[in-house]
């Protein structure tokens, strides 16, 4: 039993200390390009200390802290490093039009639904997919990841037919991505139809933010 709130104290302290220390805007700025770069490191060192002085027990807990927070620091520059990288590629390849949210553990790239398909339509606009293009140029550079697409309607209409039609949205930007050469096993296509709306769907404007397609790419921790 003390064993165990030993652990839980070492992980809460090390927990409390990288929330801190990531959100001190002095340190990780929100316009920091190289954000998630020093946010990984924090995390990292933080769960590393906390691990290395659980593994290495009561004799040994300050040296195993120590070489626990250094790998783990080592470990999260690497992740949030190459997540940066992947970001501004992405920013440098794609259009204005394209909306990028890099949240520290995954790209959020949202692509609005009105400049790929017609009304009504899951038919990918042929002279409108240079971005997607783009998008899977970004993710053959960068192989390490899996890929989740996901379509979204606004409220009008059959909320039925706005999931069929948001999934088979998803579906041809995913094809797309497929026939540009990304492997058809890292991605994922899903419907969300109108249950997840990110403004009002009672102005023309918000229902316009609403009809989207978000490609959520997840990096593999493994790699």
């Amino acid at each position: 039993m003390k064993r165990a709130n030993k652990i839980i104290l070492a992980l809460s302290a090390a927990a409390l200390a990288t929330t801190t220390a990531c959100t001190d805007p002095a340190y990780v700025g929100t316009d920091d390009p190289n954000r998630n770069t020093k946010q990984g490191a924090l995390m990292g060192a933080g769960l590393g200390a906390a691990l290395g002085a659980i593994v290495a027990g009561d004799g040994n807990r300050g040296r195993g802290a120590m070489t626990g927070a250094v790998a783990g620091a080592a470990a999260g520059v690497i992740g949030g490093s190459i997540l940066d990288r992947q970001e501004r590629d992405l920013r440098n390849a794609t259009g204005n039009d394209v909306a990028i949210n890099n949240t520290g553990d995954r790209l959020i790239v949202t692509l609005p639904q009105d400049i790929l398909f017609a009304t009504d339509s899951a038919t990918l606009r042929p002279d409108l997919v240079r971005d997607l293009r783009a998008v899977a140029a970004n993710l053959n550079a960068y192989p390490n990841s899996t890929v989740q697409v996901l379509g979204h309607t606004d409220s009008t209409g059959d909320a039925g037919y706005n999931q069929s039609l948001s999934f088979r949205r998803a579906q041809s930007v995913a094809s797309t991505l497929i026939s540009e050469g990304v492997n058809a096993n890292r991605i994922q296509s899903v419907g969300r139809g109108e249950d997840q709306p990110i403004a009002s769907n009672l102005t023309p404007e918000g229902r316009q933010q609403n009809r989207r397609v978000e490609i959520v790419i997840l990096p593999d921790p493994a790699a």
